[in-house]
């Protein structure tokens, strides 16, 4: 197909499609941790900032999963667009089949050595204390999480994005709730703090699982969740997998890893900045909702079109979602500094706090412009063309070799102002632009991956 014959009506009816419920997937899912920061606040900032740093152990675990579930995603878009259901399902199933062991891994760790994962972040005992309580809870949620997130990002690459958005909904709603519930004492219920907010997203995982389970054999007919395929006996899809989704798995756990760092060196700097950075990372998540979504959309839509042999499709699509993204990234960071003030209004923390929560906002205005490109880029447009070690590659040295290092560096070493050593630990996206919009330009990531192109498996 010639990419001046597209149809630029019927583009942005498919990108609405997409990225309409995966953007209302991700505001909700930002909704759950905010509604604990929020909530969680008004009890104590202690209690805030144990639960976000307890909740980083989860964040490494769900940036696994999204390492799996995306490169399962490599080939799942390529062969959806074949119309090969008996390979897709069997990709499901190995997807799954790695995602629960990995919960079951940090099911354990989280249950038996709390107190060690939580000195990773911190030393303050008071914080320790109160992490400690919430991983007792939660860490059951771990073993659910397994399966239902790993299913609902796995099918959204056989354009199946709804039931995403119906089942984080209800599980907003329920989590909010027993939230109001459990950490305050209402409606005859002890006050239980942050062990309440452990029990009502146990139970808002509990419901995720159950209406997961439902859709998957009573609604979803065309692709099915088998267990054979879990451990499959089809040796060179398995080889496939690997070769496309290690490196995806290898990228998103050590940029987990890498926030998790950052998260270690600024539990180190204080309660307050803890706090601050908490409130600071929500308000993040809200502002690339959309962006988040568009590179979602991106990798579904060029995975699909490269499938169907329609690479010119695909390389004019991508140029039209970068298009779209740097509009939804500026929008992203305009809201952030709009809502600085109602931010600060509604939180109540003291004064120290609010000074650096204003200014991390601020960092986080501009942050989120170059997170959203560096996301379509890496995770939408690379990956759908089976490109998944150059954003291996370009993470480490971006965080490990930069933002890091030079933040710890700076934090404990060189002793720099607290404003500029969070500067410096939000630089990795910055330095991952170029880089980024060169591969593209390469055009080194339009690539067929399924089994019909042999020449294709390097």
């Amino acid at each position: 197909m010639d990419q001046i014959t597209i149809n630029k009506k019927e583009f942005y009816k498919k990108v609405v499609f997409l990225v309409l419920p995966m953007a209302l997937q991700n505001l909700i899912n930002v909704g759950v941790t905010a509604a604990d920061v929020i909530m969680l606040g008004k009890v104590s900032e202690t209690v805030l900032s144990g639960s976000s740093l307890a909740g980083q152990v989860q964040w490494v675990m769900n940036l696994i999963f999204f390492g799996i579930s995306s490169g399962a995603s490599v080939l799942t878009a390529q062969y959806w667009g074949k119309k090969d259901v008996d390979t897709v399902e069997k990709i499901l199933g190995i997807g799954l089949g790695i995602s629960m062991m990995v919960s079951i891994v940090f099911f354990l760790a989280a249950l038996l050595f709390p107190m060690p994962l939580m000195r990773i972040f911190t030393k303050e005992q008071a914080v320790l204390e109160e992490g400690v309580k919430y991983l007792g809870i939660v860490a059951f949620s771990y073993l659910i999480m397994g399966f239902t997130n790993n299913y609902l990002n796995i099918i959204r690459s056989v354009e199946r994005v709804v039931i995403s958005t119906v089942v984080y909904s209800i599980s907003l709603g329920v989590n909010v709730c027993l939230n109001y519930v459990l950490i305050y004492g209402n409606l005859g219920a002890p006050a239980m703090g942050i062990q309440g907010a452990a029990i009502a997203t146990l139970t808002a995982r509990i419901i995720e699982l159950c209406i997961v389970l439902f859709y998957a054999i009573h609604i979803n007919k065309e692709v099915k969740v088998r267990l054979k395929y879990f451990f499959t006996k089809d040796k060179r899809l398995f080889r496939d997998f690997l070769f496309y989704a290690l490196p995806v798995i290898i990228n998103e756990l050590l940029w987990g890893a890498g926030y998790s760092a950052n998260a270690a060196i600024i539990g180190r700097l204080g309660s307050s900045v803890v706090a601050a950075n908490s409130v600071a990372h929500v308000a993040r998540q809200l502002a690339t909702v959309v962006s988040f979504g568009v590179a979602g959309a991106s990798a579904i839509m060029l995975g699909k079109a490269i499938g169907e042999h329609r690479e010119d499709l695909a390389e004019n699509y991508a140029k039209r979602l970068i298009r779209l993204t740097i509009v939804t990234g500026l929008i992203g960071g305009t809201v952030i500094l709009l809502i600085r003030p109602l931010i600060v209004g509604v939180m109540g923390l003291s004064g120290e706090t609010v000074v650096y929560m204003k200014f991390f906002l601020f960092v986080m205005s501009y942050y989120v412009i170059a997170q959203a490109l560096n996301s379509t880029w890496i995770v939408g447009i690379f990956r759908s063309g089976g490109d998944t070690r150059f954003g291996l590659i370009l993470d480490v040295a971006s965080m490990w070799g930069g933002s890091i290092f030079l933040g710890a560096m700076s934090a404990f070493v060189w002793k720099f102002p607290i404003p500029l050593v969070f500067i410096i630990l939000m630089s990795d996206e910055l330095i991952k632009l170029p880089f980024c919009f060169l591969r593209y330009r390469s055009k080194k990531w339009l690539r067929n991956v399924t089994r019909e192109d042999e020449e294709a498996i390097e």
